[in-house]
């Protein structure tokens, strides 16, 4: 009996692995839209987590549905709507994001301003609101908009689980302290606020491109929804250079996404990868709005590094690189935004064009003033600079440092080989 009713039933894994899928692709959807009916970020946060936690049953019962999102929103805005029922004295405590209107799901197409109407834009702006610290402004990105764990964040901030637990939770007490509106903000105030969403966005596409931790080296649905984020932006601000710059720079380096790594999963950094298997479409793209960016004749950080980008992109080969354009680039963007990660990526430059001593000594500057400390490419670097000098026990030193502040398991199998290869004998 049991066998036979285990063998009809639901395949739970599958149902799990469903609301996983939805939760990496819907959330932020889910969220945004909710929240438009709670006019509260905690209490829309709060619905969307008893929305999955409700899917896992519902859907061993019903079958996962046609639109997994949609199923999601109607359940969390259900709840939001039950809720506000059962207390109606809690609207008034709650904060006023939005103005007062009907509580019927509304059309994202517009948001009465003439301007695009996407609640995951208006959810962004809210959270890169001025008012907020740009550490909270990333942070709860990541939480509201990306649906990270607070430990996956706190990884990837190089700080402790509670603390990150009570950076995203001030940010959100102040959110509703400060009454900010759950709205993409007027065309006059777009530009003040517009470095702090390309911020987040690139943040977002950055923890995806070589994600902190898990399994995989890429997470492809970070990846993704930051380019669609970016490409909402270009949408909304089309005559904004660096809106322009930032998906170039996404476009160009997601290119390289399949030869990453091998078949095995091994990290292959640039100087190993085929450039035949990038994608040819995503590079012409980024390459036309890099002309489109520099072309304003006052290019940011984000419109340089795509440009860095595409220089990296359109080599035939990596030792054809233009080295000498890619330091005088790294040197405008130096001056656009300086950076300790900005003078270490220089660093690797200078070594191909001066020599890795060079960049060693350079390397050296950066260790001593201690901006980078905790960062695990600064280690990484001086590592690899050592090796080609053929100093291995040094070499080894730093490998191991960049090994013990590394999560992702390919980095820190790439790590654990280039030890080995450093260690050997005669090596």
């Amino acid at each position: 009996m049991t066998g036979r009713n285990e063998a009809a039933g639901p395949d739970r894994n599958a149902i799990r692995a469903a609301v996983a899928e939805a939760h990496r692709r819907e959330w932020a959807f889910v969220l945004a839209a909710t929240a438009r009916v709670t006019r509260d970020l905690d209490s829309a946060e709060e619905c969307v987590q008893d929305a999955y936690v409700a899917a896992l049953d519902a859907w061993a019962r019903q079958g996962v549905p046609r639109n997994p999102g949609a199923w999601l929103t109607t359940a969390a805005r259900n709840r939001a709507l039950d809720s506000m029922r059962r207390d109606r004295t809690l609207r008034a405590k709650l904060p006023l994001l939005i103005p007062e209107q009907s509580h019927e799901p509304e059309p994202a197409a517009d948001d009465g301003t003439g301007l695009i109407g996407d609640d995951r834009l208006r959810l962004i702006f809210t959270c890169c609101h001025p008012a907020l610290a740009r550490e909270a402004q990333v942070a709860l990105t990541l939480r509201l908009v990306c649906g990270l764990s607070t430990a996956e964040i706190a990884g990837a901030f190089l700080v402790s689980e509670p603390t990150m637990a009570a950076r995203v939770t001030r940010a959100k007490k102040k959110i509703s302290a400060a009454r900010i509106a759950y709205r993409v903000p007027e065309p006059a105030a777009l530009p003040d606020r517009l470095d702090a969403v390309l911020t987040v966005v690139h943040l977002v596409f950055t923890t995806g491109h070589t994600s902190p931790s898990g399994p995989e080296l890429v997470r492809a649905d970070l990846v993704d929804r930051a380019i669609s984020l970016a490409r909402v932006l270009r949408a909304l601000m089309p005559d904004e250079p660096e809106v322009c710059g930032l998906l170039a720079l996404l476009l160009i380096s997601d290119a390289r996404r399949a030869t990453r790594t091998d078949a095995q999963g091994n990290l292959l950094l640039l100087d190993r990868q085929d450039r035949s298997q990038w994608d040819a479409a995503k590079i012409a793209e980024g390459a036309g709005l890099v002309v489109d960016a520099l072309r304003s004749g006052r290019p940011g950080r984000f419109a340089i590094q795509a440009a860095i980008a595409a220089v990296h992109a359109e080599a035939p080969s990596y030792e054809a690189t233009d080295w000498p354009q890619l330091l005088v680039l790294y040197d405008r963007l130096l001056r656009a935004w300086p950076s300790p990660v900005v003078e270490l990526n220089r660093a690797v430059v200078v070594g191909m064009v001066s020599g890795p001593q060079a960049a060693l000594d350079d390397v050296a500057r950066l260790e001593s003033d201690g901006r980078l400390a905790g960062y695990r490419y600064l280690p990484a670097t001086k590592a690899d600079l050592l090796r080609r000098l053929d100093r291995h026990s040094e070499a080894h030193q730093a490998y191991l440092a960049a090994l013990q502040l590394a999560d992702n398991p390919a980095e820190r199998a790439f790590l654990a080989r280039r030890i080995a290869e450093v260690s050997a004998p005669g090596a």
